[in-house]
């Protein structure tokens, strides 16, 4: 199927455009997250050891900005990457395993709303492993700001986004990431159970959804149970007992004072500031204070 003009489908070239020798694609994030990593990456990177040695475990993958710069970085051999949205692990599995078939159905994608409603209200257990993990990746590069949004019956309620150049099929950003992949693990699993496995050697990097600053900051719709205080303080815990036994721990939160009350012992805390721009809330964006926790 060709790819229409004005309208960024996919972004392989016509067969009479000249083909030059192109750089190999460093892995880079092909979902658009909320809370995304990408501004913190150097701040986060000079916290991480050089190269790490065991496994590197990140259990609230989100985007996998730090994975994918660890991976391009040559600091990483094997990965433990966990979530409990399945639909999110099930599209990194596609990618990994399926990117063929990934790029092939995302060719059959348009950039229009009636079609993304239609796609959208598809329920995704219809779909092959490859088609739902297309499914995603179209709905969120063509959905509202790039958001993941769930309602109560767990249904993506995200309206289109309206945006004439969204980039549908990023063939060589897809290919990249999946070969990224191949030294990860994927798993839907609660932090906890995936932590369980972390010993002396190991690396974690946590990045819960945020405890939100304000009552229209909060992005805990990802998942149709959301992310309590007590996660945070359980997450806290479980951040202290690795600490207790030798694994290095990073983790990044908001500045709300809960979080620097739960961090304020037996944790050393940097403030960062960040410009977010994922927000249903135009007012939510903006630069705003952020923690990294070690």
């Amino acid at each position: 199927m060709s790819c229409q003009r004005g309208v960024a489908w996919c972004d392989m070239p016509g067969p009479a455009e000249p083909r030059t020798a192109d750089p190999p694609r460093e892995p880079a994030p092909f979902l658009k997250w909320a809370g995304g990593k990408r501004q913190l990456l150097p701040e986060i990177l000079r916290r991480v050891p050089a190269l790490i040695a065991g496994t590197y475990f990140e259990p609230f993958l989100g985007g996998g900005a730090v994975f994918f710069a660890l991976v391009a970085q040559g600091r990483l051999h094997h990965a433990v990457l966990c979530d409990v949205n399945a639909d999110l692990i099930g599209t990194y599995q596609a990618v990994r395993d399926q990117v063929d078939e990934v790029i092939e159905a995302l060719r059959d994608h348009q950039n229009e709303a009636a079609y993304f409603y239609r796609i959208r209200s598809t329920p995704p257990e219809s779909l092959s492993l490859a088609e739902r993990g297309a499914r995603l990746i179209y709905l969120n590069r063509c959905g509202y700001n790039g958001l993941y949004r769930v309602n109560a019956s767990g249904k993506f309620n995200v309206p289109f986004g309206r945006n004439p150049n969204a980039t549908i099929c990023d063939q060589k950003g897809l290919r990249a990431a999946s070969d990224a992949l191949q030294v990860a693990e994927l798993r839907i699993e609660d932090f906890a159970t995936a932590l369980g496995e972390a010993r002396q050697g190991d690396f974690v990097y946590c990045d819960p959804p945020y405890v939100p600053l304000s009552a229209t900051s909060s992005f805990t719709s990802y998942t149709r149970g959301g992310f309590t205080l007590e996660d945070q303080k359980r997450l806290r815990n479980l951040a202290l007992e690795l600490k207790r036994g030798r694994v290095p721990v990073l983790l990044s939160n908001s500045s709300a004072p809960c979080v620097v009350d739960l961090y304020s012992t037996g944790f050393r805390r940097t403030e960062v500031d960040v410009r977010r721009s994922v927000n249903c809330q135009p007012g939510g964006r903006g630069t705003v204070s952020e923690l990294l926790i070690e």
